[in-house]
C-alpha cells in the first residue's frame, strides 16, 4: 500500500511550490507586461501564439483565453509553421512565443521569418538572456526557481507561472476593451452563461393549445383534468374575456384534498390564488427562474398587456434549456 501521509505530503509540496511561482509573478507586471498588453490591444489582426510540447499546450489555452474574452486568436504549431503553416501569419498580427528554455529550435527557425513580416513579437520564457528573448520586440519573464517535480524535470511550476501571465493578459485586454458579459455569452452561446444572457422566456415557453387555463365559473374536476393533460403543475384561471384572475397550483389541489372538500362540486374561484404571480415573454429566462425561486414556486403563466394568458413555463422547462 502507499504511505497515505507520505502522498498528502507530496501534494502538498507541490501546491507550495506553485504558489510561490505564481506569487513572484507579481513583481512582472512592470512596463514589459503594460507594453505587452499595448501590442495586443493595437492589433488589427490576430494573436498568434506558438509553443512546443508542454509550452504548446499552454499556449493553446492561452489562445483559447484571449480568443473568448475579445482579443481574436489561434495556436499555430512552430514545427509546421516552417512546412507552411506559416502563411496563417498576416502583417496585421502579433506573434506571441512561449519557450521556457527560450532556445526551442522550432520557435528560432520561423524567427527571421516573422522579422522579415514585420510582425511584433512578445515571447514569454524562464531564460531573460536566451535567444528568443532577445529577439522579441517585448519579453515577458516567466522564470520559477524550481519545478514542483522532484527530480526538477517535469514542466510543472513553469508551465503554471506561463499560464497566470496568459491569463493576466487576457483579462487585462478584456478590462482595457470594455468587454461585457454580454460580449462572452456572444462567444460561448451553447453554455450556459450564454444561455442565461440571451434565451428569453418566449424561446421556451409553451404556447397556445398547452396552456393550460379555465374558465372561472368552472368545477375543480375541471381543473384538475386540465392540470392533468397539460402537465404543467398548475392551470390558469380566466375571466370570460379571457383575462388571467388566478392560478391553481398542485400545491392548491393537495390543501384542498386534505380538507376533504368535495371535488366535484367545489368551483376553481374557492381554491384559486388571485393576484397570482405573472411574466411577460420578453424577460429573460434567467429572470423567470429568479423570480420562481425568490416567491418559491414552481409555474408561470405569461400574459401579454391585456393581462392575457400567451405562454406558460415551469421549472422542468427551464431545466430542460439549461438555465438551472
Amino acid at each position: 500500500m502507499i504511505d497515505a501521509q507520505k502522498i498528502r505530503n507530496s501534494g502538498l509540496a507541490v501546491v507550495d511550490i506553485e504558489a510561490q511561482a505564481v506569487a513572484v509573478l507579481k513583481d512582472r507586471i512592470n512596463e514589459d507586461f503594460v507594453k505587452a498588453c499595448d501590442l495586443l490591444f493595437k492589433c488589427k489582426g490576430r494573436v498568434v501564439v506558438t509553443g512546443m510540447g508542454k509550452s504548446g499546450h499552454i499556449g493553446g489555452k492561452i489562445a483559447a483565453t484571449l480568443a473568448s474574452t475579445g482579443t481574436p486568436a489561434f495556436f499555430v504549431h512552430p514545427g509546421e509553421a516552417s512546412h507552411g503553416d506559416l502563411g496563417m501569419i498576416t502583417t496585421q498580427d502579433v506573434v506571441l512565443a512561449l519557450s521556457n528554455s527560450g532556445e526551442t529550435s522550432e520557435l528560432l527557425t520561423i524567427l527571421p521569418i516573422i522579422k522579415r513580416l514585420g510582425v511584433p513579437l512578445i515571447a514569454m520564457t524562464g531564460q531573460v538572456k536566451s535567444s528568443l528573448a532577445a529577439f522579441a520586440n517585448v519579453h515577458l519573464d516567466v522564470s520559477v526557481e524550481q519545478e514542483a517535480c522532484s527530480l526538477g524535470l517535469a514542466p510543472t511550476s513553469s508551465t503554471t507561472a506561463t499560464l497566470v501571465m496568459g491569463d493576466a493578459l487576457a483579462v487585462s485586454l478584456l478590462e482595457a476593451r470594455g468587454f461585457t458579459r454580454n460580449d462572452f455569452a456572444l462567444s460561448h452561446p451553447g453554455g450556459s452563461l450564454g444561455k442565461r444572457l440571451f434565451l428569453e422566456v418566449s424561446d421556451i415557453m409553451h404556447l397556445g393549445k398547452e396552456i393550460p387555463l379555465v374558465q372561472k365559473s368552472a368545477l375543480m374536476t375541471d381543473a384538475l383534468l386540465e392540470m392533468t393533460e397539460k402537465k404543467l403543475g398548475m392551470t390558469a384561471i380566466v375571466d370570460n374575456t379571457g383575462r388571467v384572475v388566478g392560478i391553481i397550483t398542485d400545491g392548491d389541489l393537495r390543501r384542498m384534498l386534505e380538507k376533504n372538500q368535495d371535488i366535484h362540486n367545489t368551483t376553481v374561484t374557492e381554491v384559486m390564488t388571485l393576484n397570482c404571480t405573472v411574466i411577460n415573454e420578453h424577460i429573460l429566462a434567467a429572470e423567470a427562474m429568479h423570480i420562481m425561486e425568490e416567491k418559491k414556486i414552481n409555474a408561470l403563466l405569461v400574459v401579454d398587456t391585456n393581462q392575457k394568458p400567451v405562454g406558460a413555463l415551469n421549472m422542468h422547462d427551464l431545466i430542460h434549456a439549461g438555465i438551472v
